[in-house]
């Protein structure tokens, strides 16, 4: 069922992209200080926290765990806008960086991938048992939304007691769908760009790790291609297609017992805001959705009660709430 906003708010930007590469990368805030916490996995990498934690915050008081998107990290705009905006309000801020990424880079010999929900709850785990009494909060942006809401499926009546909710911002959870739509000839900005950072990446990868065998990719390739070529054979998938439909939220969503929103952009550019409307949500999930905003742009002219990035206006509530 979608559930309205409180406003829909008129874009500072009504085009996509505008709104897309502004929201997503302008950013004028300083980190927030933070302690660096590495987290074993059962597999012998570990992940990267950056864990900000107030001065006032009760330990029996609330932690949100915030997951970037792809090719994100700690150091994403949006986790350092919504870290500085929270901890101000008492909550202890956790921005997790998947395998690999910002201050986790070189401390995991296998690589992030779409399916690897089962690290955010590892950590989680983790937190848990060295402050038992807080309660847990996740919020996920994009490829991050994706993972928190496959989670939170998996783990059905289990995440009860644990996670008090849930919220994901413009999460792919048709994985093929989102690859066909980044490939377009109007996405192909984007594809080069993640494309760039990803190959960077497994460069990096195989110079540290001196055991993993040399590996060439084409200089022109699709993501659709690199996931056939690298990542599906890299994480023990079949092929790209297998690892679509084994890594797949969608399906997952009608599991879900916690409180999770879930937002999208009716013109986003990366990612289709009816993926979820064929699907029939449990109680616990509300959807909503704005006509303008891009890809976690959500940017809108400053008024009395209206930010200029009232995406953050918005999580703040539902955090709060």
């Amino acid at each position: 069922m979608d559930f309205e906003l409180p406003f829909d708010p008129f874009p500072f930007l009504s085009g996509s992209h505008q709104q897309t590469i502004l929201g997503s990368f302008l950013n004028f805030q300083r980190e927030p200080k933070s302690k660096t916490v590495l987290v074993p996995l059962s597999d012998g990498d570990k992940i990267s926290l950056e864990v900000t934690t107030p001065e006032n915050w009760d330990v029996n008081g609330l932690t949100v765990i915030m997951v970037h998107g792809l090719c994100g990290s700690h150091r994403s705009p949006y986790l350092i806008r919504m870290s500085n905006r929270l901890s101000t309000k008492g909550i202890r801020c956790v921005r997790f960086n998947m395998r690999g990424c910002g201050s986790g880079k070189g401390h995991a010999k296998q690589i992030y991938h779409s399916g690897r929900s089962g690290d955010l709850w590892e950590v989680i785990r983790f937190l848990s048992k060295e402050t038992p009494h807080t309660q847990f909060a996740v919020m996920g942006f994009s490829l991050g939304g994706h993972i928190v809401l496959k989670m939170i499926g998996e783990l059905g009546e289990a995440a009860k007691g644990i996670i008090r909710q849930a919220i994901a911002i413009s999460p792919p959870v048709d994985l093929y769908q989102s690859v066909q739509i980044l490939s377009s000839p109007s996405n192909i900005i984007y594809e080069k760009y993640f494309l760039h950072l990803l190959k960077e990446n497994v460069r990096y990868r195989h110079r540290h790790f001196t055991d993993l065998p040399p590996v060439t990719l084409p200089r022109k390739i699709s993501m659709y291609h690199f996931d056939e070529l690298y990542t599906a054979p890299q994480c023990g998938f079949k092929n790209a297609m297998d690892y679509y439909e084994k890594s797949r939220s969608d399906k997952l969503v009608g599991e879900i017992k916690v409180p999770c929103r879930i937002l999208f952009s009716e013109d986003d550019p990366l990612v289709c805001s009816t993926s979820l409307d064929a699907i029939r949500l449990p109680e616990m999930v509300e959807l909503y959705k704005t006509r303008k905003g891009g890809h976690m742009g959500f940017l809108t002219r400053p008024g009395k009660h209206q930010e200029f990035h009232w995406m953050d206006q918005i999580l703040e509530s539902w955090i709060l709430r």
